[in-house]
């Protein structure tokens, strides 16, 4: 199963594949249409067919509640319907058209419960229907913000996933997000606290402050603290509880990869560390300069400082949100990133993250407690550097 980006959709159906005839999907839920009908008509048969002192009739009653679990409020008004007139057909049966009295308060009941059901499964419709609008729209939204990085970065071989935790239907809190500069390449990934539409709007906050001032800061810190700065201040415009600092944040990791040298810079703002794979072995590139959050200013917090660590030919990083390492198997563990990400050294980017993707979804048997993204930023080797320049790069959006 596929949520979040496994969201895949099914093409045509009921046309012929070789020489069997694939069944139109819809077949097979409106199926469940019979059982309703099959019910009345069970009802009726016993009722007329035992001894006058075994009345089954009033079973009938429970055919529109049947109706609505599986179909809408038009199946189970015509279910509630039938069901009428299943009843008064038995009391004309038995009583030779002349329906008693007990008779006739089952008729009325079902009439009464049958409008009911009807008029809650309505209720029921709408609600599900506008909040499949609000999905949609929270979709559509992370789609324009979360577009898949490319495939290649300058020489750098790049693969990204994104998956939303399969039991929620608001998104948006995770984000990433990479860009070509002056001097290498520039990318961001991070985690908005909360979800939905508000986490959304914080997102592109982000992103869009990232792919604009990414190119006009010389370095990381200084990129950190515009971006800080940006998020500060959407927080104060447009955040009602500002006042509860702790509430509102966004953690991040910011990487510079330079054209030429075999190093990485990193700055992490709260953020779980990048996990580097360097001949075949995994090992996380902790921040000796720990930082708060973006949008924690008010913690006095006057520069941000930036690590650099090694990043060779052939080398891979692996950048991920805390949904990834946080996600859980039935037995609470959570899932072993650096134990299983070297099974998978030296593949390229996106075969690493399919497969870690597919074992993730494993481990946590397809329930994941939070959103999920990772980026995979593979060094290539010296045979295969194309010299691009780094002068009058096009940024990426």
């Amino acid at each position: 199963m596929e949520r979040r980006a496994g969201r895949a959709h099914g093409g045509r159906v009921g046309t012929w594949q070789g020489s069997r005839l694939r069944w139109p999907a819809w077949r097979g839920r409106h199926a469940l249409v019979l059982i309703p009908i099959g019910f009345i008509i069970a009802v009726t048969v016993f009722d007329v067919v035992t001894p006058d002192d075994v009345h089954y009739g009033v079973l009938l009653i429970l055919a529109p509640l049947i109706a609505a679990l599986v179909g809408g409020a038009w199946l189970t008004a015509a279910v509630g319907l039938l069901s009428v007139c299943a009843q008064a057909y038995i009391a004309a049966h038995l009583d030779v058209l002349a329906v008693q009295r007990e008779e006739a308060v089952q008729i009325l009941a079902t009439t009464a419960l049958s409008t009911l059901v009807v008029l809650l499964t309505r209720i029921r419709d709408r609600r599900q229907q506008q909040l499949e609008q609000v999905r949609a729209v929270s979709e559509a939204a992370q789609r324009a913000l979360m577009r898949p990085l490319p495939d290649r970065l300058g020489d750098l071989r790049v693969g990204s996933f994104y998956l939303a935790a399969a039991d929620q239907a608001e998104i948006g809190g995770d984000l990433y997000t990479a860009t070509r500069t002056q001097q290498g390449t520039r990318m961001i990934i991070g985690d908005v606290r909360g979800k939905g539409l508000t986490a959304v709007g914080e997102s592109a906050l982000l992103i869009g402050a990232f792919r604009e001032a990414a190119d006009s800061n010389a370095t990381l810190s200084e990129l950190a603290a515009a971006l800080d700065l940006s998020v500060s201040r959407y927080l104060a415009d447009f955040v009602d509880d500002y006042a509860h600092a702790a509430e509102h944040f966004i953690t991040a990791l910011l990487l510079h990869i330079p054209d030429h040298g075999p190093t990485v810079q990193i700055t992490s703002c709260g953020h779980p560390p990048p996990l580097l794979i360097h001949n075949g072995e995994a090992r996380f590139l902790e921040s000796t300069h720990p930082v708060p959050p973006l949008g924690m200013h008010m913690l006095a917090l006057t520069s941000y400082t930036e690590d650099t660590a090694p990043f060779e030919a052939g080398d891979t990083l692996l950048l991920y949100t805390d949904g990834v390492i946080e996600a859980r198997n039935p037995d609470g563990e959570f899932y072993p990133l650096a134990e299983r990400v070297p099974t998978w050294a030296g593949q390229r980017p996106d075969a690493l993250l399919r497969h870690l993707k597919q074992d993730l979804l494993a481990h946590c048997r397809g329930r994941l407690g939070d959103d999920a993204a990772a980026i995979a930023v593979q060094q290539p080797s010296d045979g295969e550097r194309t010299g691009l320049p780094t002068a009058g790069v096009r940024k990426l959006t």
